[in-house]
């Protein structure tokens, strides 16, 4: 990015919000409905959401997701982490120090009931940085279900909020 400093002249960041926390994370499955068993019927989580047979995403006590689950590449492991800020304004200041370092950013998704921006870290571990939007705002379909949300996110608007 055009005048942005370089990374070796920025300070050294000591420490995250204290308000983040480790939010979510996506799996890579060979067999969803194997997994969706496992992580619903073994382990308790509620299916939260379902796109046909390739993702479903699974919460413990009325959340959106803490687990995510997919067949994009056949095989098992991580797709992401997620961590969570407490705020938009904190998200968009995680986002800018990214910037200012030189981080590469993939892209932003608002999933409706959040906001979020990916990208890989030095060795190519896929993460999200994302904010919640409070409940109340969440969408929701006719039933009262949570209402499956994948549409771009404007990052330089974001970076207003920081």
């Amino acid at each position: 990015m055009p005048g942005a400093p370089a990374a070796a002249t920025l300070p050294a960041m000591t420490t995250i919000d204290p308000g983040a926390q480790i939010g979510h994370v996506h799996l890579h499955v060979a067999d969803l409905d194997r997994a969706l068993g496992f992580y619903r019927d073994v382990l308790g989580f509620k299916m939260t959401g379902r796109v046909g047979g390739q993702v479903c995403f699974l919460a413990a006590g009325g959340y959106h997701h803490h687990i995510g689950l997919n067949t994009f590449t056949g095989g098992g492991g991580l797709y992401h982490a997620a961590i969570r800020y407490p705020t938009r304004a904190t998200l968009a200041a995680a986002v800018s120090r990214l910037i200012a370092h030189g981080h590469p950013i993939s892209h932003g998704s608002d999933h409706g009931a959040n906001e979020a921006v990916y990208l890989a870290d030095p060795d190519g571990n896929g993460l999200e940085l994302y904010w919640d939007r409070p409940r109340a705002e969440w969408p929701r379909t006719p039933d009262g279900r949570l209402a499956l949300v994948n549409l771009p996110l404007d990052v330089d608007e974001l970076l207003t909020a920081a």
